[in-house]
Formats: structure tokens, sequence, C-alpha cells
């Protein structure tokens, strides 16, 4: 990660010392899960709610990440990592009080777009501060354009919020929270989703305090000290496992308005594995770009996943992995470039880094997959119609996802979000939340990649709104011109699609208005398939033919399957 201060491994411990400390670090692990679930069954967004698009953890007072919540996603909790240090230059630790809450949704130093807010409380014991916790949530509306790729900079992406304090010793401050209601369309969401990031944290202040008090812990310095000496040596140790040498890889995203090119080059090196992405296309006009926090983010869970997947995440697991990501590049973005939907071309890293490591470990990366959510925001009543709307007006955003790419011995997963991590929202929370009624929501038959283990099958999606009204659509979706790749032999996942009902074609970026009477279909990508298909096992194909997922002409074409009539 960046701007990391060295670690020196301490002397090695007694073994009961050691077994106290790991019961500590497991303890510590259910803190923070408990900080994200508070978060989970308090928060008013159902990105939040019913996605778990959030992240939570626990830092020391250096900023430095100890534990994270198993509920969250890579690009939340891995550029959370880095922004508690942000808060701390904000606000020093002397400054700190107990019921002080600290908040921010700007991009470069948080998660890389407006629509996430952070939250940073100061744990007090007895007085003495001895911990920081730390949480980011994805909200519906923050103002401006509304989640999309159609500014042409961050100021008409929403209200950018400085790090300020939102609670002073317990105290809303009713200014922050008055401008707050002021920006978006959805005041009374918004300003619950603060109360609940501030009350997650509280949850784990309260948690970590009982856990001190029952180990007669004053610091939990020591604790920490052990945490990333473990967590560094485990990481060296898989490293040290892989051969030395620069392999490198390209993707293909569908971009904005022309098609935008990845480059990656990675080198293992001893006790560190370099990635430089010298090669990329440039910076885009519209909000697809990445901010450089987010691009750290994905790439070192797209590292980690392969070279170090049963190492915990905190900041010393992290430290091997040093990034280079040229200025200018569209994984580079600075200050005020558009970067609303980051997310498109960020979540598209993993894969890239898999493309790179296929080289080195092939029997331990997947094929391309989906990758990118299909996460429509959806608007409609007045702000979209005008005097004709016959329905009040709602904002709403539904996550979805196309099929992952297959492994090495298994398939892909059929409608899951890797790497992002978010759960399905369920058609009934998007319907409860708002006049809309999804009218399929089915896997995509002949989506799957197909190899000796196939990828993951997408799916199909039919949304309108209630009673056939007018209603917009800010499409953010990737994979339609450049499906998933398959890997050694393994044949291409089908590209996404997006139209209407009634056969017409839309864009696959930016807002689009569905008439009155039609609805949006949606087709996701499948995932890439995995080895020469002729390989896999004929009774594997004859399940999926007999479960209508693989169409017999498809089962018969891509992998020479007959089905028996006799």
């Amino acid at each position: 990660m960046k701007d990391a201060a060295p670690h020196r491994p301490t002397a090695p411990l007694a073994a009961l010392e050691r077994i106290r400390l790991q019961v500590m670090w497991n303890r510590l692990i259910a803190v923070v899960e408990e900080q994200a679930q508070t978060m989970i069954r308090t928060a008013f967004s159902t990105t939040v709610r019913e996605a778990g698009d959030l992240s939570a953890g626990i830092f020391d007072l250096q900023g430095r990440m100890l534990a994270q919540a198993v509920t969250g996603t890579p690009g939340h909790v891995n550029s959370m990592a880095e922004s508690v240090a942000h808060f701390l230059r904000a606000f020093p630790p002397e400054t700190m009080l107990p019921g002080d809450h600290y908040i921010t949704n700007d991009p470069w130093l948080a998660t890389g777009h407006l629509h996430d807010l952070t939250v940073v409380t100061p744990a007090f014991r007895d007085g003495h501060l001895v911990a920081l916790f730390a949480n980011t949530a994805h909200v519906i509306d923050v103002g401006g354009l509304g989640m999309g790729p159609e500014g042409r900079s961050v100021f008409e992406e929403g209200l950018t919020i400085p790090i300020v304090k939102c609670f002073e010793q317990g105290r809303p401050n009713d200014t922050f929270f008055a401008f707050l209601r002021a920006n978006s369309r959805t005041p009374a969401e918004l300003e619950g989703d603060v109360y609940s990031l501030c009350a997650c944290n509280e949850a784990g202040v309260r948690r970590l305090v009982a856990m001190m008090e029952e180990y007669g812990l004053d610091s939990i310095g020591p604790l920490a000290e052990a945490i990333f000496d473990a967590s560094l040596k485990a990481t060296l140790a898989e490293i040290a496992r892989l051969p030395q040498g620069t392999w490198r890889a390209e993707l293909t995203s569908d971009g904005y308005d022309e098609p935008i090119r990845l480059c990656a080059a990675l080198s293992v090196r001893e006790g560190a594995i370099e990635v430089d992405y010298a090669g990329t296309s440039p910076l885009a006009s519209r909000g697809i770009n990445v901010p450089p926090a987010y691009t750290r983010a994905y790439t070192c869970f797209g590292l980690k996943v392969v070279i170090a997947p049963e190492v915990p995440n905190n900041w010393a697991s992290l430290l091997p992995f040093r990034i280079t990501i040229p200025p200018g590049s569209i994984l580079n973005a600075p200050r005020p470039y558009p970067v609303s939907v980051r997310h498109v071309i960020g979540q598209l890293l993993p894969d890239l880094m898999m493309g790179c490591l296929a080289q080195v470990v092939p029997e331990r990366v997947a094929a391309e997959g989906s990758s990118s959510l299909w996460n429509p925001p959806l608007r409609g009543g007045p702000q979209v119609s005008g005097p004709r709307a016959t329905c009040p007006d709602f904002e709403i955003i539904t996550f979805n996802s196309g099929g992952t790419g297959a492994r090495w011995a298994k398939d892909g997963l059929s409608a899951c979000a890797f790497p992002s991590g978010v759960r399905t929202m369920p058609v009934e929370a998007t319907e409860n939340a708002a006049p809309i009624i999804i009218w399929r929501k089915e896997l995509r038959p002949d989506s799957a990649g197909a190899g000796r283990t196939r990828g993951g099958f997408g799916q199909t999606m039919v949304i309108g709104a209630a009673d056939d009204a007018e209603f917009a659509v800010n499409a953010i979706f990737d994979r339609v011109g450049n499906p998933p790749r398959g890997r050694f032999g393994g044949k291409d996942g089908a590209p996404g699609a997006v139209l209407r009902d009634d056969g017409v074609v839309l864009r696959t970026k930016g807002y689009q208005v569905i008439p009155a009477g039609r609805r949006l279909v949606l087709h996701l990508p499948g995932g890439g398939g995995m080895g020469d298909p002729r390989e896999r096992d004929p009774a594997l194909v004859a399940r999926d033919v007999a479960d209508g997922l693989i169409s017999p002409e498809a089962a018969a074409r891509d992998y020479g399957f007959v089905k028996d009539t006799a």
C-alpha cells in the first residue's frame, strides 16, 4: 500500500502468550463483525440493508487497520484502510473526545465516489483514547446528477462532505445535517444512514471496551503489533513460494464512448509484489475515472485472493503490495475529475491481476467474470416526467450480478458478485422501497462460457414502473462490447445486453428514459470457461441441459454432447 512505514518483526512469543493473543485476535474480529451487523440492522439505504455494500474495521492510533469485518466489500475495506490517516491529519488524536464522530465522502480521502459515507469514531477507556473505529456505507442519493457517468467533474456528481464532525461529544452537528438534508432527493434516508453509521461505530466501541476489561488491557498496542507481525510474516512466506519475474496482461472495458485499455505488469520480487499500470488508457471526460485509492483497493484484493487468501486482511498483510499508477491514467484520477461510477472499471482489476498470475499459478486463478456490478439507479415521478407523472418521485438502486469465471476445479458461480462480494437485492425489497415491478429475474441460458469447468450463468431481468409509468435508468453497465474471457482453452462468457422490451437497444452507460408502457430488459453477462470444453464430464453437461441452462444446440456445438434419445 502507499507510503507504508517499515514494520520490524518482534521476538518470538511463548506458546501460552501466542494462544492468548490468538484468542484476543479472534475476539477483535467478532467485535468488528458486530459493528457491521449493527449497521445492517439500522441502515435506511437498501444498498446496505439488503446488499451489504459496506465496510467496518478497527484501527490503532496511527491509523493502521487491525481487523475488518467479514461483511463488506474490498473496495470499501481497502480504501477505508487508507482513509483513516486522512482523518487523523484533520483531527489529531489529542483533539478527540468521547462521543465525537467524524465523516467524509470525499472521493480522494475515502472510497472513491460521493455515494459512500465514511465515519471514524474514537474509542476511549477510562478517559484514554485506545483505538479508532471506521466504517463505510453506500447511500442512495447525495444530490447532483445522481449516481451515473454523465458528470464532467465531481462538482456535478453531488454534495462533497469534507472531513468534519457530524457529532460532537454526542451532540449532532445541526448545521451539518441541515446541509445534508438540503442536498439530497432522499433526505430522511440519508440522515438516517449517518445516524446508523455512528451507531455502528459506537457498538464497536462498547464491545472493545468490554473486551479490554475482560482481558485486563490498558492498551491494544501489544495486540496490534502481534497481529501485524503474524500477518506480515504469513504474507511474505506466501510470496516467497512464487517464482520471481515479471508477467503482463491486458483487458478491455467498454468505456463510456470508446473502449478503455487496462494494462498491468506484475513483478514478483523478494519480499514484495509490484504492479505497474503503465500503458493503461488516459483519463476520461465522464465519470468512469478511478481515484488511486480505489485502484489500490481492488488491485490488492486481486493479488491477495490468489497469493495469500488465508491471511487476515489488515495493514500489515497489504504492506508487501506496491502499486505504480502513472499520472494521467484513468486509474489515477485527480480532483476534480468525475468518478461517480469508478467501480465499473475498478472492479475489473482483479480479473487483470489474475491474467498476470495465470502465467505463474494457473491452478489458483479464475477465468474472467461479469465482475462489474449491474446496479442500475432507477428514478421516476415528477423529477423525470414533470406534470405528466403518474407516480410520486422515487430514487432506488438495485444490485445484481452476472456469472463469475470458472475455477481450475470448480464451475463459476451464477448471478453472484465477484469481486465486490455484495448480495443480490431481493425483488421484494426493491418493490417495497419504490414503485418498481421486476417482471422477470431468472438465470440466463447459454450465457456461461464453456470449458472443462464452465463459467457461471448470468441472469435476465425485466424491470418496469408501477402502472407501466415512465421512468429513467442511469445505465452503468460493462462487459457488453467486451465479454468475459475464458482461460486455457475455455470459451468466453456471453456478453451483456441493455434494451427495452420492444427491442430498442439502449446505451450501456448514461441517463435514459423508459417511456410509459415500456420496460427495461437487462441480460447480464456470463462468466468465462476454463480449459477445453471437450474435457468436461458429459454427466455435468447432461445435467445443465436437463435443467434448461444449456440448450441442446449449444451442448452439441461447445461440448460435442448429443443427448441420448434411445
